[in-house]
Protein backbone atom coordinates (compact mmCIF):
# COMPACT_ATOMS: atom_id res chain seq x y z
CA UNK A 1 0.00 0.00 0.00
CA UNK A 2 1.30 3.21 -0.73
CA UNK A 3 1.56 6.04 2.18
CA UNK A 4 -0.39 9.14 0.67
CA UNK A 5 1.06 11.25 2.92
CA UNK A 6 3.70 14.24 1.22
CA UNK A 7 6.74 14.81 3.27
CA UNK A 8 9.19 17.52 3.12
CA UNK A 9 12.99 17.13 2.72
CA UNK A 10 13.66 20.60 1.71
CA UNK A 11 13.17 23.73 3.29
CA UNK A 12 11.12 26.57 1.19
CA UNK A 13 13.68 29.69 -0.12
CA UNK A 14 13.42 31.82 -2.70
CA UNK A 15 13.89 30.57 -6.13
CA UNK A 16 12.76 26.91 -4.79
CA UNK A 17 9.37 25.73 -6.08
CA UNK A 18 6.10 24.28 -3.99
CA UNK A 19 4.27 21.43 -5.81
CA UNK A 20 1.02 20.70 -4.37
CA UNK A 21 -0.19 17.50 -3.36
CA UNK A 22 -1.44 14.89 -5.61
CA UNK A 23 -5.36 15.32 -3.89
CA UNK A 24 -5.26 18.90 -3.62
CA UNK A 25 -9.17 20.26 -4.96
CA UNK A 26 -8.77 23.88 -5.43
CA UNK A 27 -9.11 25.61 -8.88
CA UNK A 28 -5.80 27.63 -8.01
CA UNK A 29 -3.43 25.40 -6.83
CA UNK A 30 -4.55 21.47 -7.89
CA UNK A 31 -1.43 20.21 -9.16
CA UNK A 32 0.47 23.35 -8.85
CA UNK A 33 3.97 24.25 -9.56
CA UNK A 34 4.78 27.89 -7.52
CA UNK A 35 7.65 29.61 -8.15
CA UNK A 36 8.71 31.54 -4.66
CA UNK A 37 9.63 34.48 -5.26
CA UNK A 38 10.06 35.58 -1.85
CA UNK A 39 10.54 33.98 1.76
CA UNK A 40 11.75 35.57 4.66
CA UNK A 41 10.54 35.92 8.17
CA UNK A 42 7.51 38.05 7.39
CA UNK A 43 6.15 35.68 4.87
CA UNK A 44 6.33 34.57 1.35
CA UNK A 45 5.00 34.63 -2.25
CA UNK A 46 5.14 33.59 -5.64
CA UNK A 47 3.62 32.79 -9.08
CA UNK A 48 1.27 29.52 -9.98
CA UNK A 49 3.54 28.27 -13.49
CA UNK A 50 0.81 25.35 -14.49
CA UNK A 51 -2.15 27.26 -14.37
CA UNK A 52 -3.23 29.58 -17.17
CA UNK A 53 -6.28 31.89 -18.34
CA UNK A 54 -7.57 32.25 -21.86
CA UNK A 55 -6.72 36.13 -21.77
CA UNK A 56 -4.26 37.55 -23.73
CA UNK A 57 -2.18 40.44 -22.75
CA UNK A 58 -3.38 42.36 -24.62
CA UNK A 59 -6.82 41.99 -22.83
CA UNK A 60 -5.46 43.21 -19.59
CA UNK A 61 -3.14 46.27 -20.46
CA UNK A 62 -2.35 48.09 -23.83
CA UNK A 63 0.49 46.31 -24.88
CA UNK A 64 2.02 45.56 -28.62
CA UNK A 65 1.57 41.61 -30.10
CA UNK A 66 3.24 39.09 -28.38
CA UNK A 67 2.10 35.89 -28.22
CA UNK A 68 2.19 34.04 -25.17
CA UNK A 69 0.01 32.62 -22.63
CA UNK A 70 -0.71 34.64 -19.54
CA UNK A 71 -0.80 32.52 -16.01
CA UNK A 72 -3.39 33.11 -13.36
CA UNK A 73 -0.53 33.46 -10.38
CA UNK A 74 -2.35 33.19 -7.55
CA UNK A 75 -5.56 33.83 -5.93
CA UNK A 76 -4.29 37.61 -4.12
CA UNK A 77 -4.30 41.05 -6.13
CA UNK A 78 -6.10 39.41 -9.41
CA UNK A 79 -6.54 42.97 -10.48
CA UNK A 80 -2.28 43.30 -11.44
CA UNK A 81 -0.38 41.76 -13.91
CA UNK A 82 3.12 40.50 -12.89
CA UNK A 83 6.03 39.13 -14.53
CA UNK A 84 9.17 37.11 -14.55
CA UNK A 85 11.73 36.97 -17.04
CA UNK A 86 15.58 35.65 -17.95
CA UNK A 87 16.31 39.14 -19.53
CA UNK A 88 18.66 40.13 -16.21
CA UNK A 89 19.72 43.92 -16.05
CA UNK A 90 18.45 44.09 -19.45
CA UNK A 91 15.43 45.40 -17.56
CA UNK A 92 15.67 48.44 -14.95
CA UNK A 93 14.67 47.91 -11.41
CA UNK A 94 14.30 43.92 -12.12
CA UNK A 95 14.65 41.81 -8.70
CA UNK A 96 17.05 38.67 -8.62
CA UNK A 97 15.15 35.43 -7.47
CA UNK A 98 18.03 32.76 -8.50
CA UNK A 99 20.35 32.10 -11.43
CA UNK A 100 19.21 33.89 -14.42
CA UNK A 101 15.52 34.14 -13.31
CA UNK A 102 14.51 37.91 -12.60
CA UNK A 103 11.16 39.64 -11.44
CA UNK A 104 9.73 42.80 -12.26
CA UNK A 105 11.13 45.86 -13.53
CA UNK A 106 10.45 48.91 -15.95
CA UNK A 107 7.08 47.80 -17.62
CA UNK A 108 7.39 50.49 -20.27
CA UNK A 109 11.19 49.44 -21.24
CA UNK A 110 9.57 45.66 -21.69
CA UNK A 111 7.12 47.02 -23.80
CA UNK A 112 9.77 48.71 -26.12
CA UNK A 113 12.16 45.63 -26.26
CA UNK A 114 8.91 43.66 -27.31
CA UNK A 115 7.93 46.50 -29.84
CA UNK A 116 11.42 45.71 -31.72
CA UNK A 117 11.19 42.15 -31.13
CA UNK A 118 14.45 41.76 -28.40
CA UNK A 119 12.45 39.64 -26.46
CA UNK A 120 11.33 36.23 -27.54
CA UNK A 121 8.03 34.60 -25.57
CA UNK A 122 10.68 31.91 -23.71
CA UNK A 123 12.57 34.48 -21.94
CA UNK A 124 9.41 36.20 -19.78
CA UNK A 125 6.25 35.01 -17.90
CA UNK A 126 3.20 37.01 -17.29
CA UNK A 127 0.83 36.57 -14.35
CA UNK A 128 -2.69 37.84 -13.60
CA UNK A 129 -2.22 37.81 -9.52
CA UNK A 130 0.23 35.92 -6.78
CA UNK A 131 0.23 33.52 -4.17
CA UNK A 132 0.89 34.58 -0.93
CA UNK A 133 1.53 33.62 2.55
CA UNK A 134 1.66 35.57 5.55
CA UNK A 135 4.23 35.08 8.52
CA UNK A 136 4.36 31.29 9.33
CA UNK A 137 1.36 30.36 7.42
CA UNK A 138 3.35 28.20 4.37
CA UNK A 139 5.54 26.45 6.88
CA UNK A 140 1.75 25.58 8.64
CA UNK A 141 0.95 24.29 5.29
CA UNK A 142 4.09 22.26 4.95
CA UNK A 143 3.39 20.52 8.38
CA UNK A 144 0.34 19.57 7.00
CA UNK A 145 1.58 17.88 3.84
CA UNK A 146 0.19 19.95 1.62
CA UNK A 147 3.04 21.16 -0.57
CA UNK A 148 6.36 19.60 -1.48
CA UNK A 149 9.54 21.69 -1.97
CA UNK A 150 11.95 21.30 -4.64
CA UNK A 151 14.62 22.73 -6.54
CA UNK A 152 13.87 24.14 -9.56
CA UNK A 153 14.74 20.92 -12.30
CA UNK A 154 14.93 23.58 -15.78
CA UNK A 155 15.06 26.68 -16.01
CA UNK A 156 14.35 26.68 -19.68
CA UNK A 157 11.04 24.42 -18.81
CA UNK A 158 10.14 26.54 -16.67
CA UNK A 159 10.08 29.33 -18.50
CA UNK A 160 8.15 27.15 -21.45
CA UNK A 161 4.02 28.34 -21.38
CA UNK A 162 3.68 25.43 -23.48
CA UNK A 163 5.60 22.47 -21.09
CA UNK A 164 2.53 21.21 -19.49
CA UNK A 165 3.70 17.91 -18.04
CA UNK A 166 5.84 20.27 -15.33
CA UNK A 167 3.52 18.77 -12.29
CA UNK A 168 3.52 15.32 -13.21
CA UNK A 169 7.72 15.77 -13.85
CA UNK A 170 8.27 17.42 -10.80
CA UNK A 171 6.51 14.73 -9.06
CA UNK A 172 8.40 11.96 -10.81
CA UNK A 173 12.04 13.67 -10.17
CA UNK A 174 10.77 13.42 -5.93
CA UNK A 175 11.03 9.57 -6.71
CA UNK A 176 9.27 6.68 -4.51
CA UNK A 177 6.12 6.90 -3.94
CA UNK A 178 6.23 10.85 -5.71
CA UNK A 179 6.33 8.48 -9.03
CA UNK A 180 3.39 6.72 -8.60
CA UNK A 181 1.15 10.27 -7.89
CA UNK A 182 2.81 11.75 -11.47
CA UNK A 183 0.66 8.63 -12.78
CA UNK A 184 -2.52 9.08 -10.92
CA UNK A 185 -5.74 10.78 -12.69
CA UNK A 186 -6.61 14.16 -12.22
CA UNK A 187 -10.01 13.25 -10.71
CA UNK A 188 -8.42 10.99 -8.28
CA UNK A 189 -12.15 10.03 -7.19
CA UNK A 190 -12.67 8.18 -10.67
CA UNK A 191 -10.20 6.11 -9.54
Amino acid sequence: MIDLKVYNNLSPTKGRVLITEPFLEDDYFERSIILLCEHNEEGSFGFVINNYTELKIQDIVEFPEFETKISTGGPVSEKHLYFVHTLGEEIDDSIHVIDNIYMGGDFEQVKDKIKLGLIKSNQIRFFIGYSGWIKNQLEGELKQNSWLVSEILDIDKLMDVNYDTIWEDYMRNQGGKYKAFAQFPTNHKLN
